[in-house]
């Protein structure tokens, strides 16, 4: 595992991918299938962040070091924060930690009965069996998501894409959307930092923030011991990542790279194919390994 906290200087040129989901939660590919895309695509560090959970880990850290890639071990924890749903991801942590494990079990322990809840909105809506035909995307029926309501729904003709879903279904005010308490981000941060790794903001660009509400989120996320936040991301436009990237700067956060990728033909970007940071910013690892050293 690369250890973000003591470590040589990094090569900041290595293409390095932070942000990406395996079968393990609401990924496509297997977490091997997703280390040997990730390294057909010139990916030197790669980051598995399932959402509350760490299953695919051991399996994407032997792919790593079979296809000669550097694993980083992840996760993305689901948050509740001023009555929106908020992503920290966290970096370098230890799957074993118990802390951590126990907290993303409380997590996790919910989602199916929340699934229940969203099939019934959807039944009133004139869409049978979404709950059946949302499982049967789904590896492990504690990780079901909105994710694998969406796959149902644009292979039963409701929606062309998954994007799609989420202007039609699944939100705030439309059918098949069950509001639902996540961790608190101060449990998230504190958890991930048990485990001895780093938290950082998932694609702030996703969430409806005013400008002062980010900046309230950040503030407490920094204060909670936050260190790092998505600037480029498969979720942000060239402006939305200027705008992140002069953040991070405001709140001296450094910023992390991510594809946010869960399959092909589903993702708007692929794996590593984010651009490269400009010399605004602080990259998350500036002061990780070299990759060449730290395979597996």
């Amino acid at each position: 595992m690369i250890d973000p906290s003591r470590c040589r200087s990094m090569n900041h040129a290595a293409n390095i991918d932070l942000h990406c989901h395996s079968t393990a939660s609401d990924g496509l590919l297997a977490p091997r299938d997703l280390v040997a895309r990730a390294r057909a695509n010139g990916v030197a560090v790669l980051a598995l962040t399932d959402h509350d959970e760490v299953a695919g880990l051991a399996e994407a850290r032997l792919a790593a070091k079979e296809y000669g890639v550097s694993l980083v071990n992840g996760v993305e924890v689901s948050v509740s924060w001023g009555g929106i749903t908020v992503h920290i991801v966290g970096l370098g942590i230890d799957p074993a930690d118990p802390r951590l494990m126990a907290g993303l079990a409380s997590v996790r322990s919910n989602r199916l009965a929340r699934a229940r809840r969203m099939a019934e909105s959807l039944d009133a809506a004139g869409i049978g069996g979404s709950l059946e035909g949302a499982l049967a995307y789904v590896a492990n029926p504690n990780l079901i998501s909105r994710t694998h309501f969406a796959r149902f729904l644009v292979e039963k003709g409701y929606a062309p894409d998954v994007h799609s879903v989420f202007q039609r279904y699944l939100v705030s005010g439309r059918p098949g959307y069950v509001p639902h308490q996540w961790a608190t981000l101060a449990d998230a941060v504190t958890w991930i930092r048990a485990g001895g790794g780093v938290a950082v903001v998932a694609h702030p660009g996703r969430y409806k923030l005013s400008g002062e509400e980010m900046r309230t989120l950040l503030a407490e996320f920094k204060a909670l011991g936050g260190i790092g936040i998505e600037v480029l991301t498969g979720n942000h436009s060239p402006q939305q990542a200027s705008e992140y990237a002069r953040l991070a700067r405001e709140f001296d956060l450094l910023a992390s790279r991510g594809s946010d990728f869960h399959g092909p033909g589903e993702s708007r970007v692929d794996l590593g194919t984010m651009p490269r940071f400009g010399a605004d910013v602080k990259p998350l690892w500036r002061d990780w390994p070299d990759p060449k050293s730290q395979t597996g």
